[in-house]
């Protein structure tokens, strides 16, 4: 841990993330070696920082060091650039050229977006890795190098290969040892201390005072999924340093200055194509999320009145639980009055998500199928299916629920789906009634 912190601070590292550690750690491990190193991760994450690390930290340290972005470099001159010509090789060479693995033998040489480099020149890479030869453009005599390779990329190598973009060999010998640098929306809780970094170093160059950003503010950059990584972050704080005549920046004032920095990526659900539905809308997933919290307020006010019937507390005034509508089964009463509430039609799901509206299909219908009105004392009632009689205080109103639910088969002859209609249930809800009354 004190070699990581060692390691931070000297070359400028900023952040306490796990995901961040790890990769630093392996930077580390491996620089001593000369193995090829391939770095991943998504563009502006900082793979060349890791690169200069591992050099710095090599036995190749008082040698040179060079970045080359292959993705920059024409692919009718990448050849020339890296191994070097001959003269009168090629139209307007007019001398011979050293390439790069040529004038850094001995040193190392960083390979950013590896994954963009051509077919052919693959090959001329290749033969380096394997025995340290090349040749230059236009010439047959052999020359040999030794240098080390680091290689980066944002791709997928592996989808690469298979779609036959890049040499399954030269993956193969690039990745002796992967470091994956993670993105910034992984590491949430670096977001402002390198946000304070750049400020800071802004403010050093330009001679003003540092920005600093409230709480909320500080929230909505730690929530922005940030596409552009630190890179992005690094131009932002730049951005507000610049844009802003205060300096203590409040989320009205940032969103001003960066309005983009609102948008956050909500859980899309995906089908087997890996894509989401064209059809999907996000209001089915914010459904999931209202009903999940419905059935924690449901758990919550059962709670309470069962605290209340079991300690036998008196609350003086009653009609703010009431507005709750509890679950009748723990609320102690005399006499069988019933509030009865009409059914509501379940809130439509589609697109796959069948499932989801069975599971919380009960927390959208009475699972009480009692008329409107019933009276306060023996004697009978017309139900939905004739006339129902109280026998007494103690009738239950399972007792009636049975009744109820046997008439409506009698009258459609035992079809369910008809039956639960008539009651105003899903027939997932008549299904359980039959099961637990065992009819």
């Amino acid at each position: 841990m004190d070699n990581l912190l060692s390691v931070k601070q000297r070359f400028g590292i900023i952040g306490h993330s796990p995901l961040l550690d790890r990769a630093l750690s392996n930077a580390v491990r491996v620089a001593n070696s000369d193995l090829t190193v391939l770095i991943t991760g998504e563009s502006g994450v900082g793979k060349e920082v890791f690169s200069k690390i591992i050099h710095s930290l090599s036995t190749r340290k008082h040698n040179q060091f060079i970045a080359i972005n292959c993705g920059a470099i024409p692919e009718g001159t990448i050849n020339s650039e890296l191994f070097g010509h001959e003269k009168n090789s090629f139209t307007g060479a007019m001398a011979d050229r050293k390439g790069y693995f040529e004038t850094y033998d001995g040193g190392t040489i960083f390979l950013d977006e590896i994954g963009e480099m051509p077919l052919q020149t693959q090959t001329f890479l290749l033969r380096i890795l394997e025995n340290g030869e090349f040749t230059r453009v236009g010439s047959n005599k052999v020359l040999r190098t030794d240098v080390r390779i680091i290689a980066a990329t944002n791709v997928d190598l592996e989808e690469n290969v298979k779609k036959g973009k890049f040499r399954e060999d030269l993956y193969f010998r690039l990745n002796t040892v992967s470091i994956v640098v993670p993105a910034l929306r992984d590491r949430a809780d670096d977001v402002y201390l390198l946000f304070r970094k750049f400020a800071a170093d802004f403010a050093e160059r330009h001679r003003s005072a540092t920005i600093q950003l409230d709480e909320r503010a500080q929230l909505l950059i730690k929530n922005y999924t940030w596409p552009g990584n630190v890179r992005e972050l690094k131009n932002v704080a730049e951005r507000v340093s610049v844009l802003s005549e205060e300096r203590v920046i409040t989320a009205e004032a940032l969103l001003e200055i960066e309005p983009r920095i609102a948008t956050r990526n909500l859980p899309v659900l995906v089908g087997n194509g890996g894509e989401a539905p064209s059809n999907l809308q996000e209001r089915d997933i914010l459904y999931k999320f209202l009903f999940e919290m419905k059935q924690d307020l449901n758990d919550l006010k059962s709670l309470v009145f069962e605290l209340i019937k079991s300690n036998d507390l008196r609350v003086p005034d009653l009609r703010p639980f009431r507005s709750l509508d509890p679950p009748r089964s723990i609320i102690p009463s005399p006499e069988p009055r019933f509030n009865y509430t009409a059914p509501k039609e379940p809130i439509p799901l589609h697109n796959g998500l069948d499932d989801l509206e069975e599971d919380y299909e009960d927390d959208l219908n009475p699972q009480v199928i009692i008329p409107q009105h019933l009276p306060e004392h023996k004697g009978a009632t017309q139900g939905a299916f004739g006339s129902v009689e109280i026998l007494d205080d103690n009738y239950r109103i399972e007792d009636h629920e049975k009744n109820l639910i046997q008439k409506a088969l009698r009258k459609y002859k035992g079809r369910r789906k008809e039956a639960a209609k008539e009651l105003g249930i899903s027939e997932r809800t008549l299904y359980r009634k039959i099961k637990q009354y065992d009819l």
